[in-house]
């Protein structure tokens, strides 16, 4: 523990091994839930169809693909069997937060829906976009805060419900992503503070209106359960390839993490699935670790960054986060096998790197993941667990950059 501490202090990359991971512990959520929220997806293919040509690819599933990149594998770890799974490309909002933020928001307008008995659970969803719906929608606003791809997801599927989106950005977000929400009909408000500033003060406007619902990107289940549903999406992918992870030939998986909402629900959907077949790892700045630091001091979401005089200021403006997720953390204590921080200095090169070798197009915080593979396989993990090196499927996980601009 004071090495780990020493070396966040230090802003030194650090691996850290979860001593709890696969303890026997009480969770809030099981399989079945995971399936619920794959089937709510389902029954609202059909509308996001309807509202999303880049939807109606895909029949209203919004999903990515699972990528070979046999350059980049070369260059990270020689001779390891690696795959991408390509989130920053999500269609409609153009990362990881497509998924779980768009979820959320569906799940509210079914709610609100069923309790006006504007539609019943037997409904075609596509109901939802007649003029009657969103007239009924356009009376209430849908906030959350956020660094910037949250926003994106949010503002943008309740703009196209016809809600009334507003997005609180903290000072880490980029200038193209508030001109994007904006072109989208979405209201941006400003901070100079960091993430926690912008959620605390979309939280406490929400808390005033009775006809605002907040996005809770701390504390949110539907946000959570939204993102497990990747799981059931990467279980089917590879099982098209022919291969089903097993505990001697399991899948390491490595998720760039800021509050810790996006990469716990991939993590716990994972784990809920293929149990000792996966192992999860998150990816921070050495500037904004505050999932590894709340896990590894047991503080959890009671610490933050600022405490051990780090400054939260980092290139990946997706990862600034100060303070992690209590509700997260609480569930990754056993779930999560490990975490690792990076400097910010090796992100635009890797970012740089997968165009170049693979042709895709990502933002510097996606790339915070392409380290682990080395870092995991050198830390010891595999000899702990007795899992033979060259058994390993290592995926990258990627969670930003579709609408990255060129410049």
């Amino acid at each position: 523990m004071d090495k780990c501490l020493a070396a966040l202090k230090a802003r030194t990359p650090y691996c850290w091994l979860n001593p709890d991971y696969g303890r026997s512990a009480q969770l809030p959520y099981s399989l079945s839930d995971v399936f619920d929220a794959e089937a709510r997806l389902a029954r609202f293919a059909p509308l996001l169809a309807e509202l999303f040509d880049e939807a109606a690819i895909h029949y209203g599933i919004i999903e990515s693909e699972l990528l070979d990149i046999p350059a980049l594998s070369a260059k990270l770890l020689p001779g390891a069997k690696m795959l991408l799974k390509a989130d920053h490309d999500l269609p409609v909002a153009g990362s990881i937060k497509a998924r779980g933020g768009i979820y959320n928001v569906l799940c509210f307008a079914e709610q609100l829906c069923l309790e006006q008995g504007v539609i019943t659970a037997n409904d075609n969803y596509r109901k939802l976009a007649t003029p009657e719906v969103r007239a009924l929608f356009g009376q209430y606003t849908v906030s959350v805060g956020s660094t910037g791809n949250l926003g994106l997801s949010i503002g943008t599927i309740s703009a196209a419900l016809g809600f009334k989106a507003r997005v609180h950005m903290s000072a880490d977000a980029k200038e193209w992503k508030k001109k994007l929400l904006r072109s989208r009909g979405v209201e941006v408000i400003e901070y100079t503070g960091d993430y926690s500033t912008a959620v605390a003060q979309g939280r406490k406007e929400a808390e005033a209106d009775p006809y605002s619902f907040f996005v809770d990107d701390e504390n949110s289940h539907e946000l959570f359960l939204g993102y497990s549903v990747a799981a059931l999406r990467l279980r089917e992918q590879l099982r098209l390839r022919g291969f089903m992870p097993d505990r001697e030939h399991p899948l390491f998986v490595y998720l760039p993490c800021g509050v810790g909402g996006a990469p716990g629900g991939v993590c716990f959907g994972l784990k809920m699935l293929f149990g000792e077949a996966v192992h999860c790892f998150f990816a921070e700045p050495v500037e904004a670790p505050c999932v590894l630091l709340g896990l590894a001091t047991g503080k959890n979401s009671e610490i933050s960054v600022y405490d051990i005089g780090l400054t939260n200021n980092t290139l990946a403006d997706g990862l600034a986060v100060g303070r992690a997720s209590g509700f997260v953390g609480g569930i990754m204590k056993t779930l999560l096998a490990g975490a690792y921080t990076i400097t910010d200095d090796i992100l635009p090169e890797l970012q740089a790197e997968t165009k170049k070798f693979e042709g895709l197009k990502i933002e510097p915080s996606a790339a915070a993941g392409f380290p682990g593979p080395e870092i995991v396989v050198q830390s010891g993990f595999c000899e702990k667990m007795g899992i033979k090196k060259e058994n390993v499927c290592h995926i990258l996980w990627t969670t930003g950059g579709r609408y990255l601009p060129e410049e």
